[in-house]
């Protein structure tokens, strides 16, 4: 195992992340505090966040609303970051 942080997301000791996946200093707090496995865990919200707000990573505007989210669900700040009322992940029973 490699470099091992103490993971906001999993809430305990996990393997960290080999570079800061995010620029400047919210890529610092990030590479220091969430683990390989929360950070993938973001990544599959993330595709969730993108899709059900039709957000676009070239877009100035989308890029702030998805570090509002990664925010939220990373870290718990705001009010963002948390899944969509009564959104059910595909294949999910009713």
């Amino acid at each position: 195992m490699g470099r091992v942080v103490e993971c906001v997301v999993l809430k305990r000791e996990a393997e960290g992340l080999d570079t800061p996946p995010h620029p400047g200093s919210l890529g610092k707090r990030i590479y220091e505090s969430v683990s390989r496995e929360g950070w993938q865990k973001w990544l599959e919200r993330l595709t969730m966040i993108i899709n059900e707000n039709g957000l676009n990573t070239a877009d100035k505007a989308s890029i702030e609303q998805i570090e509002k989210h990664m925010l939220g669900f990373l870290f718990g700040e705001g009010d963002y970051g948390a899944a969509p009322e009564g959104f059910r992940p595909p294949g999910a029973k009713k």
